[in-house]
C-alpha cells in the first residue's frame, strides 16, 4: 500500500513572519492580489497588517471583504467574477477558515471553469490545474486550512454543507504568524482550539491513519492539550503553540481525513450557521466514545499525549475513559457549552441532521460504521 503527503511549497512560522510576504511576492513576479478576507478583520486592524506591508512596497492589490462564517455558494461565486474584473494574478486569504476556503474555491474555479456552478466541487473533484497562487495567512488557531487540501462551502438553497477534496487547492505559501491570532477573544480561542484538537484526535483514529500521520496527530494533540488553557487566557507563548499545534494537526489529517465528528459538525453550520470549532467541541467527547471499541491502544496514547498520568498503567476500558475524561475536562476548562441544545439544535431538525451527517464526506473515514439510527441516536443523546 501507498501514502502521499501534499504539504505547501513554503511555511513560514512565529512572530512577525508575515513581513515574509513582500519577498515572496517578489521572487515569484506576482503583479496583483486579490486579498480574501472579512469586514471584522478589516474594522479590526488584523488584515491591515497585511495590507500595509504591501502598500510600503507598493504592490497592488484589491481587497474582497464580503466572506461570512459558513461560506456560501454566492459568496464563491462573487469572488470569483472580482478576481476577473481585477486583472489580479495571484490570492492573499486572511483569516480564518472561512477567508482561506472562500479564496480555494475562488482560486481552483479561476483556473478550472468547468467547476464555476461550485457544487460540482463536492467531494473529489476531478480538476485538471492547480489553483491561482495563494498565500495564506491565517487569523484563528484551528483549522489549518492554510496547509490542507480540503474545503468547506455552504449550499443555503439546500441547507447543507459540502466538503472540498483537491491537490490543487493547497495554498503554495502559508504564513503562521501568533501575531495575526492575538486579537481573538478567548470564546474564539478556545473554539478555533477545540476545532484543532478534534483534527488531531479524528486524524489520529481514521481509516485512513498511518505512522507519518500518527506522528504528527500524536505531537499536535501534546502541544494543543498543554497550550489551550494558557492561550485563552491570554498568554503568548500558549498562543504561538497553538499556532504551531494547529498547524501540525492539519499536516496529518489533510492527508488521512476525518471522522464521524465532523461528519456530525457540517450540518450543524448548514442549519444554524453554528461555529464550525463549537460544533466540533459539542461533539468530540461523545463521538469518542461511540468510536472506543474500535479504536485499539490509541486512546491510551491520546491520554498519555494530553498529560493524564500513568495511563500506560491502566487497563484498556480504563485508558480509553481517560482520553474522553482529559477531552471533556478541557472543553470545561475553556467554557465549551455541554449540549446540542445550548447551541441552538432544534430537537425536531435531528432526523435531518442525521441523514446530512450520513451523506458527508468525513462520516466514511470513521473508525467505526455509522447507520443512520447510529447517528439520530448520538445527536438526541447529546441533545
Amino acid at each position: 500500500m501507498s501514502y502521499r503527503m501534499v504539504l505547501n511549497e513554503t511555511s513560514y512560522f512565529g512572530a512577525d513572519a508575515i513581513n515574509h510576504i513582500v519577498d515572496e511576492v517578489k521572487k515569484r513576479g506576482f503583479k496583483k492580489a486579490l486579498l480574501v478576507t472579512d469586514k471584522d478583520l478589516i474594522k479590526f486592524n488584523v488584515a491591515t497588517k497585511v495590507t500595509a506591508l504591501l502598500d510600503k512596497a507598493n504592490l497592488n492589490y484589491l481587497i474582497y471583504d464580503e466572506v461570512i462564517p459558513n461560506p456560501t455558494i454566492g459568496i464563491v461565486q462573487k469572488g470569483v467574477e472580482l478576481f476577473k474584473k481585477s486583472a489580479a494574478d495571484y490570492l492573499i486569504a486572511i483569516g480564518g477558515g472561512s477567508p482561506q476556503d472562500t479564496a480555494k474555491a475562488i482560486g481552483i474555479i479561476i483556473n478550472n471553469p468547468e467547476f464555476a456552478d461550485v457544487r460540482s466541487l463536492e467531494g473529489f473533484a476531478a480538476t485538471k490545474k492547480p489553483s491561482v497562487p495563494t498565500i495564506a495567512i491565517p487569523t484563528t488557531a484551528g483549522t489549518a486550512a492554510e496547509v490542507t487540501i480540503n474545503y468547506v462551502i455552504t449550499d443555503e438553497e439546500k441547507r447543507r454543507k459540502f466538503v472540498c477534496i483537491d491537490p490543487h487547492d493547497i495554498p503554495a505559501i502559508a504564513i503562521i504568524d501568533p501575531n495575526m491570532m492575538a486579537s481573538m477573544p478567548a470564546s474564539l480561542k478556545a473554539a478555533t482550539g477545540v476545532d484543532a484538537l478534534t483534527h488531531a484526535i479524528e486524524g489520529y483514529i481514521t481509516k485512513g491513519a498511518w505512522e507519518l500521520s500518527d506522528t504528527l496527530h500524536l505531537k499536535a494533540i501534546e502541544i494543543i492539550a498543554r497550550s489551550l488553557r494558557s492561550s485563552v487566557k491570554g498568554d503568548a507563548t500558549g498562543g504561538a503553540d497553538m499556532a504551531l499545534g494547529q498547524y501540525i494537526a492539519g499536516m496529518g489529517f489533510s492527508n488521512v481525513g476525518l471522522g464521524l465528528v465532523h461528519g456530525m459538525a457540517h450540518p450543524l453550520g448548514a442549519f444554524y450557521s453554528t461555529p464550525h470549532g463549537v460544533a466540533n467541541a459539542v461533539l468530540l467527547p461523545h463521538v469518542m466514545a461511540y468510536n472506543a471499541d474500535y479504536t485499539g491502544e490509541k486512546y491510551r496514547d491520546i491520554a498519555k499525549a494530553m498529560g493524564v498520568k500513568e495511563s500506560e498503567k491502566m487497563n484498556l476500558e480504563q485508558a480509553r475513559q481517560a482520553a474522553i475524561n482529559a477531552v471533556m475536562a478541557l472543553n470545561k476548562d475553556v467554557n465549551i457549552p455541554a449540549r446540542l441544545r445550548d447551541i441552538g439544535v432544534i430537537e425536531s431538525d435531528i432526523p435531518a441532521l442525521a441523514q446530512a451527517a450520513l451523506d458527508d464526506v468525513c462520516t466514511s473515514c470513521n473508525p467505526r460504521e455509522a447507520s443512520l439510527q447510529d447517528i439520530e441516536a448520538l445527536y438526541r443523546a447529546i441533545y
